[in-house]
Parts: C-alpha cells; sequence; structure tokens
C-alpha cells in the first residue's frame, strides 16, 4: 500500500464517492459568518454564526466531492475560517498568518481543492479570539449519501461560554496578577480562577482550568432548556461529538448507555465499548449506540474536567418524560491519556521508516502566562523544517503544569509512544499532552508549505504556544 492509496482511504472508509458534477453542481457552497444573538440562562449574549448554504450552522458533504467553498463574511470584523480537519494546500487552510488574508466585512474568500479526509471535522475562526465567541460549526464529510450501519445519526457542538470580551479574559491571565478579576458575572465569581495560572507554570502544582465559564453548551443549550433528540425504540444512533470549547477539555458520559467509540478526529478505530469517553479541546468522538427497546429518556452529558459543572443533550423515545436535569453534578476528573493508549487505527500506515525524530518541549505558564514551545513564545518561530517525502517523529514533552491538546495544520499524524510506551495508536490531528508526560506522535511531509502547529486551548495558543513547521528542499 503505497501513500497516495493510504490517503485516500485515511477514514478508514470503505467506499470512495464517485459522484460526477454538473456544471451548476460546481458553484461554490456558500458559508457565512454573521452576528446572532444568544440567550444563555436568561441573559441575552451577541456571538458569532457560520451557517452553511441550508441555513442550518456549519457544512455537510460528501467524500469524493470538491471542496469548493465560498465564505462570505458578513460580520462586523475581519475573519477567516480554519477547516479544521482537513489536509487542504497551503494558502486554503484559513490561517491569516499563512499564506490568505482575512475577509474584510462584507468580503468573500474562495476555497478550491481536492479532499481527501473524511469524517466528523468542524470549521472555526483562527483570528485572536473570534473561536471564544462562537465562530464555529460542525464540518461532516460523509462516506456514502446514506449511513450503512446506523439509522440516525446527530451531530453535538460543544462550546465553553463566557459573557465577557475575551480578550479581558486575556488581559487579565497575561497581567500576572489579580487587577480587574475581581468581578461578578452572571452568578460565577470570577476572582476564584483567572489570573490563577502562575500555579500551572514549572514550579507549581498541575492545575486543570485557568478561566471561569459563565455556562457550557451543547448545541446553543445549557441543561436547563437541553436539546432533546427524538430516537426509536431499538433503533441505532450515531453521535457526532465536536470539542468546539476554548478552553475546556471534557468527558462523554453516557449514563446508564453503553456506546461503541468508532471514530476519533474523523479516522475510525477499532470499536472500543464503554460508557465514559474523553474528549479534548478541538477533538471529535463518533459514539454509535443502540436505544433500549423498551424506549425510554436517556441523558447524554458533557462534563467538563476538574468541575461539577456539565451540560448535555437528552434521547427521547415516543412517549418518553423527559426529566429535568441539573447543571451541577459531582466533581469531573481530570482527563488522562487510559484510553488513549489502547485506541487502534482501521487504516494503515504504509511501511516506511521514520527519518528522524525531533523533540518538542511545551514550555511556560508561569506568573506572566507566558507559554511557548521550545521555550518560544513566537507563532512564527520556526520549531524545525522537513523536506517532502520524509517521515518526521516528534517527542513532544510537556514541562508545564496545565495539559495541551496540540494541533497540527496540513497534517494528520499517528500516536506511536507515550511516556516510554511504543503503541500502534490512532490516526488524529489533535492530541492531549498532560502535565509533566510524553506524547510521541509521527507524520508523512506531504503537504508543502508552513504550517502551524499548536496548542488548542485558545488563551495558550494566543500567549505564544504555537510554532511553524516549514519545508524546505534543501538536502
Amino acid at each position: 500500500m503505497n501513500r497516495r492509496d493510504f490517503t485516500a482511504g485515511l477514514a478508514g472508509a470503505a467506499l470512495l464517492s464517485t459522484t460526477r458534477f454538473t456544471a451548476a453542481e460546481e458553484q461554490p457552497k456558500r458559508v457565512t459568518v454573521s452576528r446572532r444573538t444568544l440567550e444563555v440562562k436568561g441573559r441575552a449574549a451577541s456571538v458569532f454564526g457560520l451557517t452553511g448554504p441550508d441555513g442550518k450552522p456549519g457544512l455537510s458533504m460528501l467524500l469524493g466531492e470538491r471542496f469548493k467553498v465560498r465564505m462570505q463574511n458578513d460580520s462586523d470584523v475581519d475573519t477567516v475560517i480554519h477547516w479544521h480537519g482537513l489536509t487542504p494546500p497551503y494558502g486554503q487552510d484559513g490561517i491569516a498568518m499563512y499564506g490568505q488574508k482575512p475577509a474584510a466585512p462584507g468580503q468573500s474568500l474562495d476555497y478550491d481543492f481536492a479532499n481527501t479526509r473524511s469524517g466528523t471535522h468542524w470549521m472555526h475562526s483562527h483570528m485572536g479570539l473570534q473561536e471564544q465567541q462562537m465562530l464555529a460549526a460542525p464540518l461532516i464529510v460523509r462516506e456514502t449519501k446514506d449511513p450503512l450501519f446506523d439509522t440516525q445519526e446527530h451531530v453535538v457542538i460543544l462550546h465553553d461560554f463566557t459573557f465577557r470580551d475575551p480578550q479581558e479574559i486575556l488581559a487579565s491571565l497575561t497581567g500576572g496578577g489579580h487587577a480587574g478579576h475581581m468581578m461578578q458575572q452572571g452568578g460565577m465569581d470570577h476572582s476564584q480562577m483567572d489570573g490563577m495560572a502562575m500555579s500551572g507554570g514549572m514550579a507549581g502544582a498541575p492545575m486543570l482550568n485557568d478561566v471561569v465559564y459563565d455556562a457550557y453548551l451543547a448545541n446553543d443549550r445549557t441543561l436547563d432548556d437541553p436539546e432533546v433528540v427524538k430516537v426509536e425504540k431499538g433503533g441505532v444512533l450515531r453521535l457526532r461529538i465536536i470539542n468546539a470549547a476554548a478552553a475546556s477539555n471534557m468527558w462523554i458520559d453516557l449514563g446508564s448507555l453503553e456506546g461503541e467509540l468508532i471514530a476519533v478526529d474523523g479516522s475510525a478505530i477499532y470499536p472500543m465499548k464503554g460508557s465514559l469517553f474523553p474528549i479534548a479541546i478541538a477533538q471529535r468522538a463518533d459514539i454509535r449506540l443502540t436505544v433500549p427497546k423498551q424506549g425510554g429518556a436517556f441523558p447524554i452529558l458533557f462534563r467538563p474536567e476538574g468541575l461539577t459543572a456539565r451540560t448535555g443533550i437528552v434521547l427521547a423515545s415516543a412517549g418518553a418524560s423527559v426529566p429535568k436535569l441539573s447543571g451541577d453534578g459531582d466533581m469531573t476528573p481530570a482527563l488522562d491519556l487510559a484510553q488513549e493508549r489502547l485506541y487502534r487505527s482501521v487504516a494503515r500506515l504504509p511501511q516506511e521508516p521514520i527519518t528522524r525524530t525531533e523533540m518538542l518541549m511545551l514550555t511556560g505558564g508561569e506568573n506572566n502566562y507566558r507559554w511557548g514551545l521550545n521555550g518560544e513564545a513566537n507563532p512564527s518561530s520556526p520549531l524545525f523544517t522537513v523536506r517532502e517525502g520524509e517521515r518526521i517523529a516528534v517527542m513532544m514533552h510537556n514541562m508545564t503544569g496545565m495539559a495541551h491538546p496540540m494541533h497540527l495544520h496540513g497534517h494528520y499524524f499517528k500516536v506511536m509512544a507515550i511516556n516510554n510506551t511504543v503503541i500502534d495508536g490512532a490516526l488524529r490531528d489533535v492530541v492531549l499532552v498532560p502535565p509533566m508526560e510524553m506524547v510521541t506522535i509521527v507524520f508523512d511531509a506531504d503537504n508543502p508549505g508552513s504550517w502551524p502547529f499548536h496548542c488548542h486551548h485558545a488563551y495558550h495558543m494566543n500567549a505564544g504556544m504555537m510554532g511553524t513547521i516549514s519545508y524546505t528542499s534543501a538536502a
């Protein structure tokens, strides 16, 4: 199996669409950025929206269909959208610093490239902290028009929500003290946590969260008024779950149901049964479950680590009584890599040797909230260079007191080791690196350009934990 064949079958798809398109069908799909008003806990907030040609959030398409999209900016700020989970050519990835200018209000950007990646993905802004203001939406690429195995699908996108200006949050964190932190917003005391990231540095004890949120949302709703998904008794349901939170790792809690985790970050794994699954910031999880034959109402909860807060949806068959749910529950433990060690990818890497191994130190987080890679806090800082055709291993060592969900643009990678244990792990585009632990990944250098490699915790990234991997023609 050569590399090109492997890429075409990356998501473990058994079938590749051979759809032919007419001239009319070749018109770009329109994705529109706009402002909208969202009510959270009885209070109105201005957030972003990202809608597809059908007026619904996000975009859905078929594998084999060319990614021909026009992003229309109907908001009041400059923006650009990153197609997270796809591997477009350099300049079409949706990153303002990397070969693409943002669209000003009223302007549009066109994208046109061959997409080879099916699965559950998402799209989001990569401008400042717009992602915290909910400028994100699902991007679903299906192998076939009709599901092969599931009678029903449902997409859930998760957010951590704040009424505050994200720039003010970042300023309070980078200020190194508590000036401006002593405030009450939405009934929550934000002085309790913001600015305490000084304890998450190399010299301090590990901490799980450094931003306090007013609510956690599943498809824009809290557990005060959750989305109720109608399901059939005995039916099979595929949940496509996207953690679009800016700064919150979560657990997926199926409650009384048992499901099968069948894909992570859009790539198929051998099914893993369970009722509790981790999902770090920016990761995706596809879970297949069967509704009991007797039916009923079944809460599916999403629980941020280190907190008692939670959000969720409810699956309900006809006639079932939907229970009243509390947005507060038991304390949720920290995410770890216990399950990550067990994931096994359906798609196999071609049998080629690793060219070399690069060491990447995750650093910073002391009093000044200055995060970095290899001690540098500069997005344009070159981490290392690669040549097309190489296979590169990257050993990431987290020297800080907080976990970091690390994302490489333009490529997928395989998780090949956790600490000193070599594994035959999952194919991903985001992997969590817990405090003081090591994770090694391997990727094929098959997409020339300059690509960001960063922590997907929005405040860590904006405070310096982002660098660049560039291709070179030098021998």
